[in-house]
């Protein structure tokens, strides 16, 4: 028997909820909203229709997730988490289509941050509290600010990789890595 828990207090309509995840009170989930296996949903996020959201994802209070947004395993998004999907909203008046977004594999979200629309947030990657992504950020990049800018790469377990210089980093088995049209690229 597939084991989920949902909270009494909570709205849950989708019929698409993964086996072993929790679903704390006062969240509002859409009927057609796709959620995998052992995710932890907590209290006050609001979960639109065509949303998909892969395995193992941690989403914090305070986030609301919007139609277009699709994000992949093991991804955490932290408390009030901001995403963006309609580039010129207007009250009363809805786009023919919402803005889609994709956050990759590992990808990890700081609190406060704010996604716009339409962008690609890769494997590994990192946003840091408080950020605002405007543009896409590369697999296992480490932003931060207004806008958020590259400051760092990452290893795969989300530490941060050493800078040899401008454009090499060590990761934590010594190989280097090079920065190659904004992508890290492993130096043979």
């Amino acid at each position: 028997m597939e084991k989920r828990n949902i909270h009494n207090l909570s709205d849950v309509n989708s019929k698409s909820i993964g086996k072993n995840t929790i679903i704390w009170q006062f969240t509002i989930i859409l009927e057609r909203a796709v959620i995998g296996d052992n995710c932890n949903i907590n209290c006050h996020v609001f979960i639109e229709n065509d949303v998909i959201i892969g395995d193992n994802v941690t989403i914090k209070p305070g986030v609301q997730i919007w139609d277009g947004l699709r994000i992949e395993n093991n991804v955490f998004i932290g408390p009030n988490v901001t995403f963006i999907n309609d580039k010129t909203p207007r009250s009363k008046r809805y786009p023919e289509s919402f803005q889609k977004t994709l956050v990759k594999s590992n990808a990890s979200i700081g609190a406060n941050s704010t996604i716009m629309g339409g962008l690609v947030l890769g494997a590994n990657s990192m946003v840091g509290a408080g950020s605002v992504v405007v543009r896409d950020v590369p697999d296992r990049a480490l932003v931060v600010g207004n806008p958020a800018k590259i400051i760092g790469w990452l290893n795969q377990d989300g530490t941060k990789m050493k800078r040899k210089n401008a454009k090499t980093f060590i990761d934590k088995n010594r190989k280097e890595w090079v920065i190659v049209n904004n992508q890290l690229i492993q130096n043979d």
